[in-house]
């Protein structure tokens, strides 16, 4: 299509100025709640690592569905490009604009109201804002739990985890977030509502909406409410870190305890003695057992009866001590053991760097082929890098590994993270070699947006585009991510 000079075709509108823009939104939402100057937009423009930054028109603060419906209307209109944010815990550079100050930050962070607690249902209803943390209590102040746990859940938002379709520490028993949602109130780029604010267990009515938006990363729409599954809270838990030979023994231990207890295995956490020395040396862990071992393993059992589950877990313990699967064990016999212990899994991503620069993975593997896949990867880097120190640890019971890589000891630290591409490389070569996927749970936004066609089937990636020309066809939610 030709045009006259100066003008546009008419489903490209000219964006306003930034001034004009700024005084829009603020007829929408009030002046207090458009942030234009650099000062006051600059925590919602940089990634908490400093990897991503970028500039905005402004940053807009809506206080409810309605704000946004309008926001996304106004946007729809005048072709203004919006980045959807929550928490701004996203590793992956998913909730900051690019540097070209032509976008507009939507910041969920007013919408924090829990609408509703239903026990009943064991539901909640809760807006886009609320952190993970408050989800957690009002769950808890219900006398029920809700399971999705991340070490950021004081500020990841639940909007910011339903969008990347956060995985965490529970997936072993509870799945991740898209298997905790029952249903979902979205705004969609042209400004309208879908209320899909559902409690239905069981509703065959055509196609399953909420599962296109869930882990869409704010590309295909805004997630400002949801209706989240709670379950029963646990009577009893217990807590075990326990010293294996090799990831190969850690899986026969998980086996072991499956076929003992079940779903009442809720975490298995896999860590490496360099990772054990970091949180020692650098976070004023204690070491969790008496002598040093290779491998190491956090379990946790948890059950809604009170008896039997730690004389369970302590039979697993002693056959698995007896064939030599678990060199040492200690269970925590207090909630301050319990929380020493769960501190060190907490603070492997901190502690790490302290020892330097870190190129880090998030990815998942078939089970079964972890071990020789961390065999295989470790030698290949250490071929590539020599002296680099890997850090594969993180979710065996669902076969998610961080497998992060540190630098050699003394090493420039530009310089080695100047290879990130090339041990990217190395390591998602063996992933797709093992059939595995190169983001296990926190999506791709802009850092793995280009590796995606690499590594997704192409009639996907087809289909994935269809979706959302279809639903975002100007492109302006959250444009530049995922696709």
């Amino acid at each position: 299509m030709t045009t006259p000079e100066g003008s546009t075709p008419m489903n490209k509108p000219v964006a306003p100025s930034s001034a004009d823009a700024a005084a829009r939104l603020a007829a929408i939402v009030g002046e207090r709640y458009v942030l234009t100057s650099e000062q006051d937009m600059a925590p919602h423009l940089v990634e908490w690592r400093g990897l991503y930054k970028g500039r905005a028109r402004a940053v807009v603060k809506p206080a409810n569905t309605q704000e946004v419906a309008a926001i996304m209307a106004l946007a729809s209109r005048e072709g203004l490009k919006i980045v959807p944010q929550g928490g701004n815990t996203s590793l992956v550079g998913g909730s900051i604009p690019f540097d070209g100050g032509d976008e507009v930050v939507l910041s969920l962070s007013r919408m924090d109201r829990i609408r509703e607690v239903d026990p009943l249902s064991d539901s909640m209803t809760v807006e886009a804002g609320v952190t993970l943390l408050r989800a957690q209590e009002a769950a808890d102040g219900a006398d029920r739990l809700f399971p999705l746990s991340l070490s950021s859940e004081g500020t990841c938002t639940i909007g910011g985890n339903l969008g990347t379709n956060a995985g965490g520490t529970a997936v072993l028993a509870y799945g991740n977030a898209r298997e905790l949602v029952l249903g979902l109130e979205v705004v969609l780029a042209d400004g309208r509502i879908w209320n899909g604010l559902g409690k239905l267990r069981k509703d065959n009515t055509g196609y399953d909406l909420r599962h296109i938006f869930i882990g869409s990363e704010g590309t295909l729409g805004i997630i400002t409410a949801a209706v989240l599954k709670l379950f029963s809270k646990p009577k009893a838990v217990v807590t075990m870190f326990c010293g294996v030979p090799s990831p190969a023994a850690a899986l026969d231990l998980l086996a072991r305890a499956k076929a003992k207890a079940g779903s009442a295995v809720t975490t298995f956490e896999l860590m490496p003695r360099f990772g054990i020395d970091t949180v020692v040396i650098h976070m004023g862990c204690r070491d969790p057992l008496a002598s040093v071992h290779p491998w190491y393993v956090l379990m946790e059992w948890s059950s809604p009866s009170d008896t039997g589950l730690e004389d369970a877990c302590e039979a697993v313990l002693g056959d698995a001590i007896e064939a030599g699967i678990v060199l040492d064990a200690t269970l925590a016999t207090s909630l301050d053991q319990r929380n020493g212990l769960w501190r060190i899994r907490e603070a492997l991503s901190e502690a790490q760097g302290f020892e330097g620069g870190s190129i880090k993975h998030d990815i998942s593997l078939p089970l079964a082929r972890v071990p020789e896949f961390i065999d295989e990867v470790n030698a290949a880097l250490r071929e590539l890098v020599p002296g680099c120190r890997p850090l594969p640890f993180g979710h065996l019971g669902d076969g998610n590994l961080h497998f992060n890589v540190t630098q050699p000891v003394g090493a420039d630290k530009a310089a080695f993270l100047a290879r990130w591409s090339e041990v990217n490389a190395l390591v998602h070569g063996y992933v797709a070699r093992y059939h595995g996927s190169i983001s296990a749970e926190h999506g791709i936004g802009r850092m793995k947006r280009d590796l995606l066609p690499q590594f997704k089937d192409p009639v996907a990636m087809d289909l994935m585009r269809a979706i959302k020309a279809t639903l975002d066809p100007q492109g302006i939610l959250n444009p530049g991510k995922v696709l």
